[in-house]
Parts: structure tokens; sequence; C-alpha cells
């Protein structure tokens, strides 16, 4: 259960906003689940559509290194189109990635089936990993192709792969059962703005100063608005434990 602490938080400041009350459009926890359900279809969507995108642009870099195809105008030798495919590809998947995080955060997974949670906070790794490895394979055992040529796009690929693998872990997974800690914890109106996925207790929070329209009302619209985390400043002045919290730089950037 949810716990109270005694830790004291930087000192706040107080600003002027606009606020807008919005009230929650659900009565229960599965009302509740479809509609973040569909605030996350969109989202999830889009990332599958970047992702398929991504693929593609394996195969292109693929084809392009075993020189199935050139593109005339780049004027360039081969490796180095391929190389650029890849840079596409990463590209791709890195906004594929970011798009499923936030649709994670607004729809997220029971942590009570632990593969179905451990897969749906991984998918950008696993999506990274197909993105990637088969070209690495096709570059070092391709008979054709010169040592430099396979050392380039071999190095290429790896730094594409180590950079997708990184950008497409959740650092911060949210669980269905966080989203249901934070509603029965926090009983009182809290703020949010429009971009971001944090809310917060207090209107005068730090975090708020550079914010002036505000929405407001109760953790479970928050929630519906796809905001799933306590500001760590307003958690830290509450003395509120164990509900999941953004680190400190994240809420400066809300």
């Amino acid at each position: 259960m949810a716990t109270k602490k005694t830790e004291t938080t930087p000192p706040t400041r107080r600003v002027e906003h606009t606020i807008t009350h919005v009230e929650a459009q659900s009565t229960n926890q599965q009302e509740l689940q479809h509609i973040t359900k569909g605030n996350a279809t969109p989202y999830r969507i889009l990332a599958i559509v970047l992702w398929v995108l991504a693929l593609g642009c394996e195969v292109a870099a693929i084809l392009l290194f075993l020189g199935k195809f050139t593109i005339p105008f780049l004027k360039i030798p081969n490796v180095w189109q391929a190389v650029i495919f890849l840079a596409l590809d990463l590209i791709l998947l890195i906004i594929g990635s970011q798009m499923w995080k936030k649709a994670n955060h607004m729809d997220p997974a029971s942590k009570k089936n632990k593969l179905a949670f451990w897969l749906q906070n991984n998918l950008g790794v696993i999506v990274a990993a197909v993105a990637f490895i088969p070209f690495i394979i096709i570059a070092l055992t391709d008979k054709n192709a010169s040592k430099q040529d396979k050392t380039i796009a071999a190095i290429a690929a790896a730094v594409a792969l180590a950079i997708g693998v990184l950008t497409g872990i959740d650092y911060n997974p949210v669980s269905q059962e966080d989203l249901q800690e934070a509603q029965q914890v926090i009983t009182q109106d809290v703020y949010w703005t429009a971009g971001g996925r944090v809310y917060h207790t207090h209107e005068d929070c730090g975090a708020l100063a550079n914010s002036p329209m505000l929405a407001e009302g109760s953790v479970t619209a928050a929630i519906e608005a796809g905001k799933t985390r306590l500001c760590k400043f307003c958690a830290n002045k509450d003395g509120i434990e164990n509900v999941v919290t953004d680190e400190v730089l994240e809420n400066a950037a809300d």
C-alpha cells in the first residue's frame, strides 16, 4: 500500500495560470481502460507504420549492399548508399519507439502477466534487433564484398543497433496497477499541461512555472488525458511514496 513520508522538496514558485476544469469520463476501471486504450491506439498505429517503414529501409540497405540495385543520382559507392538507408532505418525506428512508449504509458499492460508486460514494454528493443541484426549477418558473410565494405557496413549497423536498443527501452514502465494505486492514494484534484505525461498535485509547482495553461481534475481525468506519472517534486512535498513518478529532469521538461 502507498505510504506517506516526510521528505522535503525544493521551494515552489507562484505563477498565474489559466485553469480549465476537466471532468472524468469513466466511473470504473473497465471504462477507464476503454478510454485510455482509445487514446493510445493512434500512437500504436503510428509506431507500427514507422517500424514497417524502418524494416523496408533495412531491406533496401541489404539490396544496395549486395549490389542488387543502385541509386545513380547519389553518386557514391553502394556501401555508403546502404549506410544512408540504415540511418533512415534508425530515425524511423526511434520515432516509432517513442510513439509506442507513449501509447504504453497511456494504456499500460498489467503486471499480472509478466511475459505480456515485458513484451509490451520492450517491443521497441525487439524491433531494433530485427531492423539491424539481419543486415549485420548478411554484410559479414557476403563473399563478394571487400573487407573494407564489410567493416564499414557492420560498424554502421552495429552503432545503429546500439542506439535503437537504448532508445527502445522503457526505463520507467507504467502498469495498470500503478495507475490504480495513484487513484486510491491521491484524492484531491491534480493539474497537468497539454504536453508530457506528468500530473501535479500543486498548481504552484516549479515545474509548471513556464506553463500558463493548465487543466485541472481528478487523477482519473488526468489518466484519461494520458498523464500517468505524478510529478516527483509534488510527491516529495506531499510525502507520497509508492506512486509512480517521473524523474526531476522529466518534470522540468514538462
